[in-house]
């Protein structure tokens, strides 16, 4: 009993750790390595995004202009790099199923303001503290190894928006690709030509020179505000259909963007990270879900995968999140509905070498776990989440974790 007490002061200690990290370490930073770093999560943020901007028809301006402001504010808040993310269940089902912009923004409202209420009242704390580190772990690995999975068949798969599709037999997507992780490996490291600058710099050139369509004919150089409530107010009906997405969600995000993402933080940033708490990411995420709402963006997150990616490619402060940020704003404001055609220069082989790494790096935090039982929780939620889905893979580790260490079951 005196362990698990030990244990639960110890986690919540760390979850109130003071706001202020050490104050000789930059918290704004902006040179190559930062600029690398703030490229890095591009191919887990764009494909999703312009997905339900052509599928579902939200407007590309109020996207990417909301993304690039949570980016802002996020990073300006936290003082470290923070991901932005499109929540991943709701997204991906919001593309299948074909869903309408109002049955997106009332995603939107449903999940910001569970996360807030959430935040607020403290039961985030309280579902943090009841989360064991196996399955911190188990959430880590099982997003990390479907970042590398969806990445690899993103290299290996079609590129739609280039003129030639193979060179004799081999896809011309496989040779993008494979070239692109050969020179990450040899460039990861360096400072002079990060990875992450040189991949996404090939990769828009590549576009310019082999896409099907030339760069100048579809851009509209202006001045393109969002508007608020582009839509027009969602149905009752439309928020109906969203809640039982917004169920799914849920899991997923209090387990890897809230829990799994603070952990990550505190490894990688260790002081730095004070402002980085279960309470304060909830909340984060409760305040862009519920701005996207007004605004007509997509429902948004701070997703491990995420952090690691910015992580591995060179991020180290909050200047990582000013450079992408005010990338996305100035394009989205500038070019207004002609920015998808920018961004679809890249061929989805270079962005799938991206997710590649990151999810390499994520996948590594299961390191530290040592002992039989621990490394069972955290593969067995690897393999659930490969089955069906993180969501349920979450909840299915924290049974098995909680059934072990009461001795209920013994392997």
């Amino acid at each position: 009993m005196q362990v698990v007490r030990a244990q639960y002061q110890g986690r919540l200690k760390a979850e109130q750790a003071p706001e202020k990290g050490d104050p000789k370490i930059e918290d704004f930073r902006f040179d190559r390595m930062e600029i690398a770093g703030s490229l890095g999560d591009l191919g887990t943020l764009l494909p999703l995004s312009i997905g339900m901007i052509i599928l579902n028809g939200l407007s590309a301006t109020n996207v990417f202009f909301t993304i690039g402001l949570f980016y802002i504010l996020a990073g300006l808040y936290f003082r470290i790099p923070m991901p932005v993310q499109p929540m991943k269940v709701i997204g991906a089902y919001a593309i299948t199923l074909g869903m309408t912009p109002n049955q997106i923004l009332s995603a939107n409202l449903e999940i910001g303001l569970l996360l807030i209420a959430l935040g607020l009242t403290g039961t985030i704390r309280i579902i943090g503290n009841l989360v064991p580190r196996s399955v911190i772990r188990g959430v880590q690995l099982s997003v990390g190894v479907t970042l590398m999975i969806k990445g690899f068949k993103l290299l290996a798969g079609p590129e739609p928006n280039l003129n030639l599709e193979a060179l004799g037999p081999v896809p011309i997507g496989m040779i993008i690709g494979c070239t692109g992780l050969l020179l990450t490996f040899l460039l990861l490291d360096n400072k002079r030509a990060p990875a992450a600058i040189v991949i996404v710099g090939a990769g828009l050139a590549t576009g310019a020179l082999m896409g099907k369509t030339a760069i100048g004919v579809n851009l509209a150089p202006g001045v393109h505000l969002p508007s608020l409530l582009p839509y027009g107010l969602p149905h009752p009906t439309d928020f109906y259909f969203a809640a039982p997405l917004v169920l799914a969600q849920l899991p997923m995000t209090i387990g890897n963007a809230v829990i799994a993402n603070t952990d990550l933080a505190h490894s990688c940033f260790k002081g730095k990270a004070g402002r980085v708490t279960w309470r304060s990411l909830s909340v984060s995420q409760g305040l862009a879900a519920t701005f996207s709402f007004f605004s007509g963006g997509i429902p948004m997150c701070h997703g491990a995968g995420g952090l690691a990616a910015h992580y591995r490619f060179g991020a180290r402060t909050a200047g990582s999140n000013m450079i992408i940020g005010g990338i996305f704003l100035a394009l989205a404001v500038l070019l207004g509905e002609s920015l998808v055609n920018i961004l679809k220069l890249l061929p989805l082989s270079l962005l799938g070498v991206l997710l590649v790494f990151a999810g390499a790096q994520l996948s590594l935090m299961i390191r530290d776990m040592t002992s039989r039982t621990d490394m069972f929780v955290v593969v067995t939620m690897l393999g659930i989440a490969l089955a069906f889905n993180l969501a349920i893979s979450f909840a299915s580790g924290l049974i098995l974790a909680w059934l072990l260490k009461s001795r209920w079951i013994s392997i």
